[in-house]
């Protein structure tokens, strides 16, 4: 308790040297509870996001069906198992048929994705309902981003051409009949969304399916022959390596900001044990034993990690508080970088984390302090208290 007290009034003695400190400290752990922050963040929200409007609780591919190889929606497709037809009729289920095509906006040529959905269905959140219009033409809902890609508008028409299962190509116009936005670039570049029996009946493919989006809450998928069920380890697979990635640079970052600041506890010390050698020798002279004057001076490198927690804590909290409410703001163009990115991340702070990131601190800074204080352990009484111990 003695060592406390003598390391507290220590500290607050050394003025504006210590609160240098403890700022330099509390600034490395608001930053990295910051930047973990958000990234975990952007974690729950794009997870959110893709299974609200992309993967809902799961999916069902058929076994021909790979979506990162494209030449495998030539034989991608089936038709729809009873199992699942059931789950369909019942609105737990949607299929998709996918189906390479060609459109040509304004004269120019685009190769995309056409999507067959039920414009009724309830298990993702895009507005499939909007094709639900003019029965003279077909309709189709298209993405922001394939919006600005092509720059069609709502009520245009866009004329478009595929092959059939026959082989056969066939063309058609449709009509854009609604543009929707959303976070998930897979259900929107280069991706256009027709009526399920529209699309089947173009070609040729009656009631069958490329996969299946099983609805949200499904605790239970049946085995289907021809059908393989892909649940979230499968379907987040490629994004959580996306985050595991991120984490990794930023803890390359959290390293050298928090080596800079036991760079400057570890000076403190140094420079302290320098100008207070006859402090030490007479500690050493009223009883004290070389370690104890050790623990002293380990004692307070430690309180400043303390001392640097609680003012993080003062200082942070309203930082990190206002952050969480009004989000992270992302840069213009970053919708375009391929994966689930919002115009803005909202910061989830885990406890966790913040205790974690707190004993790290705590424990380094006590190591870094106790380093140099090791020298008080070789020093002489008589030549500490003349100023003269080497």
């Amino acid at each position: 308790m003695l060592a406390f007290k003598l390391a507290y009034k220590n500290l607050v003695g050394a003025g504006l040297r210590t609160w240098l400190n403890v700022f330099v400290l509390s600034l490395a752990l608001v930053i990295i509870v910051m930047t973990w922050g958000i990234v975990e963040g952007w974690n729950v929200q794009a997870k959110h996001d893709m299974k609200e409007w992309a993967v809902g609780g799961g999916e069902y591919w058929n076994e021909k069906y790979d979506q990162y190889d494209p030449l495998s929606l030539n034989d991608g497709h089936g038709p729809i198992p009873p199992e699942i037809a059931k789950l369909c009729s019942s609105g737990e289920a949607v299929p998709v048929l996918i189906v390479q095509a060609t459109a040509y906006p304004g004269g120019r040529m685009r190769n995309i994705l056409l999507n067959g959905i039920d414009p009724s269905q309830q298990i993702i959140k895009m507005p499939t309902s909007l094709m639900n219009g003019d029965t003279s033409v077909i309709n189709a809902i298209i993405g922001n981003r394939m919006a600005k890609a092509t720059k069609l508008s709502v009520n245009e028409m866009v004329s478009i051409r595929w092959r059939d299962a026959n082989g056969t190509f066939d063309a058609t116009e449709i009509r854009i009949a609604g543009i929707f936005h959303s976070n998930v670039p897979n259900i929107d570049i280069n991706q256009i969304w027709l009526p399920l029996d529209e699309l089947q009946k173009m070609t040729s493919m009656k009631g069958q399916a490329t996969y299946i989006i099983l609805k949200q809450g499904m605790t239970s998928a049946p085995t289907v022959p021809g059908w393989i069920h892909k649940g979230y380890d499968v379907l987040f697979e490629e994004f959580d390596k996306v985050i595991k990635a991120k984490h990794a640079s930023s803890s390359v970052v959290f390293l050298i900001l928090l080596s800079l600041a036991l760079l400057a506890v570890f000076d403190t010390q140094v420079l302290s044990i320098f100008r207070r050698e006859k402090e030490i020798g007479t500690y050493i002279a009223l009883g004290m034993t070389r370690w104890q004057v050790v623990w002293l001076f380990t004692v307070e490198g430690a309180m400043h990690a303390v001392l640097s927690v609680v003012a993080g804590a003062i200082w942070g909290t309203p930082l990190l508080y206002l952050l969480s409410k009004n989000g992270f703001a992302m840069p213009k163009g970053s919708e375009g970088y391929g994966f689930t990115l919002a115009e803005k991340i909202f910061p989830v702070y885990g406890a966790g984390t913040i205790i974690i990131t707190a004993v790290v601190i705590m424990l380094a800074t006590t190591i870094v302090s106790f380093i140099p204080s090791r020298k008080i352990a070789r020093m002489k009484p008589t030549d500490a208290l003349r100023g003269k111990a080497q």
